[in-house]
């Protein structure tokens, strides 16, 4: 029992903004990786628009970084690049195809499993891009990777 209040709630805990780079940097490369309170995320630039999540796909951890984006019924998609899984940019949402098993002839339509994979908040600002961890309180998949022996970026502590 932690009587002193030291030990938050991992979920709850306060987050400050930490820089991680150059706007003009991550518009060449339209990516880049870093490691935000300890935690390995990926930021996106993609028309227009900055997106970070943790690094590592919530299905088997797969290296997001590497992955291709693409659109699935009109929203931007990181496709881990190890099982093909689609998880939207803007929320995290894991996508699937699905099909009405009773009609043959039925297209198949994009579906979301939910949030599978935690995003975090862009800022820039002067030029220079921040990232602040999520602080929603809902286990999401992807902590499963985004901690432990699953890291790849090390600390320098």
């Amino acid at each position: 029992m932690d009587l002193d209040g030291s030990e938050q709630d991992p979920e709850m805990k306060e987050y400050s903004s930490v820089y991680v780079g150059r706007e003009e940097d991550i518009k060449k490369s339209e990516r880049m990786t870093a490691v935000v309170h300890d935690r390995e995320v990926v930021i996106f630039y993609h028309k227009g628009e900055y997106h970070a999540m943790d690094i590592r796909c919530y299905h088997s951890g797969g290296p997001l970084h590497l992955g291709d984006i693409e659109d699935f019924d009109g929203r931007p998609c990181i496709v881990c690049p190890w099982h093909k899984y689609k998880i939207t940019l803007a929320t995290g949402e894991g996508l699937y195809q699905s099909i009405n098993p009773r009609d043959p002839s039925a297209k198949p339509k994009w579906c979301s499993k939910g949030v599978k994979q935690r995003i975090h908040t862009v800022t820039v600002d002067n030029g220079n891009i921040y990232v602040t961890l999520s602080n929603e309180p809902f286990k999401c998949d992807s902590d499963f990777y985004a901690t432990g022996d699953f890291k790849v970026i090390r600390s320098s502590f």
